[in-house]
């Protein structure tokens, strides 16, 4: 008979114990998921500057295409990047914060493309279900870059 509240309290307690655990693996897990598409977008960003940061590569513009998936695990999501300088050098570092649509799950990559007189990043963010793309205008020795959203 005295075991009876302690079950009845378990029938209770257990599930919402489990419910908590799934809630906090299921945010992990979209963390993590975010976190790798932000390394691989600032991956594709440093690739094209280190591409046309030589010489012999004439001014003018490139656009590639971003190669991210729209969704994760069925959700859009928001990419948005800022540049700043990084402290006690000369380095522009790009961070690329991406967030889920009507969510509080985020994550953030930082890239370091190059020395401030030879790059810049156009503040801008695009929603990754719609079409969008990387563009990097080189005018002579420096090269711009942002996102492109396309029409």
């Amino acid at each position: 008979m005295i075991m009876v509240p302690l079950l009845i309290l378990q029938i209770f307690l257990f599930p919402l114990a489990v419910s908590w655990v799934m809630n906090d693996w299921g945010t992990s897990r979209q963390t993590l998921e975010l976190q790798n598409t932000a390394s691989h977008l600032g991956s594709q960003i440093q690739q094209i500057y280190f591409s046309l940061n030589h010489a012999t590569i004439g001014a003018g513009t490139v656009t590639a295409a971003i190669e991210v998936s729209p969704l994760i695990e069925g959700y859009p999501y928001n990419v948005s990047g800022t540049a700043r300088i990084a402290p006690n050098s000369n380095s522009v570092i790009l961070d690329l914060n991406l967030t889920f649509i009507n969510s509080m799950v985020s994550a953030t990559s930082s890239v370091t493309l190059g020395d401030s007189g030879t790059v810049s990043w156009v503040s801008s963010s695009f929603l990754s279900n719609s079409t969008a793309q990387i563009q990097a205008v080189k005018l002579n020795d420096a090269i711009q870059l942002s996102f492109l959203k396309s029409p």
